[in-house]
Order: C-alpha cells, then sequence, then structure tokens
C-alpha cells in the first residue's frame, strides 16, 4: 500500500508517488465515489469526527428518541428550523465541482455520499445516491407522503409568530444547540394530508439506510474499476461495508481524508489533503482525459 502523502500541504506534490497512483486509477475511469462530511466542510457545513467536529460536543438525534417522544421532537424541529437554513445556503465547493466535472468526462461512474446537503447535485453531478437522505426532503411517518422542506419552513414560520433565535454552531444535519426556553415555546406541525408526524426525509441514528439502496450501493460498488472515498472517516459501518465489499472483491480503493480513517488498512493508496485542493490539483492533472 502506498503510504500517507506526508504531511497535509494546501499545495500538494501531484508528482510524489501517492498522487501518481491515484491519477494512474481515476485515469482508468468506472471510478465508484463514497463522500463523507469532510467533503463539504469547505462549504461551511461541519462534520461529526473531523477537524470541524472535534471543538463540538453534538449529540445527534437517534430514531427511537425522535419517534418516542414528543417533546423530542419539538426540540428537533426548533433546532432545526433554524439550523437548515444554514444549510440550505451552502454552495459547492471546489471539491463537489472537481467531481462533477470528473463524472462529466466519464471517468466517474456513479457517486454515493452520505452527506445529506445536496451539494453533488447542485455542482452538476448527477445520479447521485443519497445513502442517508436529503435535509432538502421531509416525509410523513403515518402516510409516506414527501414534500419540500421549504414548505414546512414556511408552515413552522407561520405556526410560530414572533419566534426569533440565534446561534453561531451548527451541526452536520443542520442542527443548532438551543436554550430549553427557546424549545419549549415552539409549535410542530403535522402533515398536510392526514396530520401525521414529519420527520426530515434523512436516516437519524439508530435508523437503517432502507435495503434497496443499501443493495444499489453494493451492485455499485461490485462494478467500480476504483472506489475513491472522499471526506470520510469511515467510522460507521453504514460507508465503511462498501470499503469492505469493494476490497473483497480486489477493487481498488482510494482514500483522500484529513486524518486517518477506519478502510485505511483496505487502500491501495490513502492521501491527507485538503479535499478541494487535492481534487482540483487531480482533475487539473488529467486535463489530457475527454
Amino acid at each position: 500500500m502506498d503510504g500517507p502523502g506526508g504531511p497535509p500541504k494546501d499545495l500538494p506534490d501531484v508528482t510524489a508517488r501517492p498522487w501518481r497512483t491515484l491519477a494512474d486509477l481515476i485515469g482508468d475511469g468506472d471510478v465508484v465515489v463514497l463522500s463523507g462530511a469532510g467533503l463539504s466542510t469547505e462549504s461551511g457545513i461541519p462534520d461529526y469526527r473531523g477537524e470541524t467536529g472535534r471543538s463540538r460536543r453534538a449529540t445527534p438525534m437517534t430514531y427511537q428518541a425522535f419517534t418516542g417522544s414528543a417533546a423530542a421532537r419539538r426540540r428537533y424541529w426548533a433546532r432545526s428550523h433554524l439550523g437548515w437554513r444554514h444549510v440550505a445556503r451552502a454552495a459547492p465547493n471546489a471539491g463537489h465541482r472537481a467531481v462533477a466535472e470528473l463524472q462529466r468526462r466519464g471517468l466517474v461512474a456513479g457517486i454515493i455520499t452520505q452527506n445529506v446537503d445536496g451539494l453533488h447535485q447542485a455542482a452538476g453531478a448527477g445520479g447521485v445516491i443519497e445513502l442517508h437522505g436529503n435535509l432538502d426532503r421531509v416525509r410523513c411517518l403515518d402516510c409516506g407522503r414527501r414534500s419540500p422542506r421549504a414548505d414546512l419552513d414556511e408552515r413552522l414560520h407561520d405556526a410560530n409568530p414572533g419566534w426569533h433565535a440565534h446561534t453561531e454552531t451548527i451541526n452536520p444535519d443542520g442542527d443548532a444547540p438551543l436554550p430549553d426556553d427557546r424549545v419549549e415555546g415552539f409549535r410542530v406541525v403535522g402533515c398536510r394530508d392526514c396530520g401525521g408526524i414529519l420527520k426530515p426525509d434523512v436516516v437519524f441514528f439508530g435508523e437503517n439506510v432502507p435495503r434497496r439502496r443499501v443493495e444499489e450501493c453494493f451492485a455499485l460498488t461490485g462494478r467500480a474499476g476504483t472506489l475513491l472515498v472522499l471526506g470520510s472517516s469511515l467510522a460507521v459501518m453504514s460507508g465503511y461495508r462498501f470499503v469492505r465489499h469493494a476490497a473483497g472483491l480486489s477493487v481498488p480503493v482510494a482514500i483522500i481524508n484529513r486524518g486517518p480513517t477506519r478502510g485505511d488498512a483496505d487502500a491501495l493508496v490513502t492521501l491527507d489533503a485538503p479535499l478541494g485542493t487535492a481534487l482540483t490539483a487531480l482533475v487539473d492533472g488529467l486535463a489530457g482525459h475527454p
């Protein structure tokens, strides 16, 4: 295995062996991208375990807490009503744009993202499998109806006239810490059709990814020429299983991340580098490809 490409640098040495290995893998095409929160930190969305995550003590909402307690749902929607706007305003960064460009050139065969921010699509990528869903949608737990998050945002605004809050801390799922007194008076609304419980159309901690979606990701990984992991520590099995699947089929695994990952031992090459800078350099280095 080519070891980590030295200490992180803003201007990577693309002539070093790990970079040449990665460029060769991507240049061969049929790349499947598996992206994590580290790809979106340069867009201002923090992660749970990377550099931006170490300064926070966030406890994400679990599926069991959300479904089992009206008070937990009120706390979630009050905090998310404030924090979601930060995610909704985020713009794709150089890393997202580089992935979209590699796809446009025919080198990326598929994209699996653990992120719920929609930034791959905003950068122009297509056919993205959103492993954990998307914060831009809401689903009714009773009738299954899906609706735009912007619609719910308007309804929550109307249901809570005069409600104001401010925070400078945002979590990766759009959750924003709030004092109890700002949560207690918040009014939650139900489904327009049946009045049922509304939940963001994302997979909470403690909730299973839909089986069909997982099977699609396994199939895509199995057909890959290379599995390229971007900005994920692979700390949870939800994403790590695809690395294990690829390695078990002798599909080369390449990882670009800030810091070590759980999948490093399975990888042919690992690079510790800023995602936007690294991916832009790789795209520039592959300029000869169509």
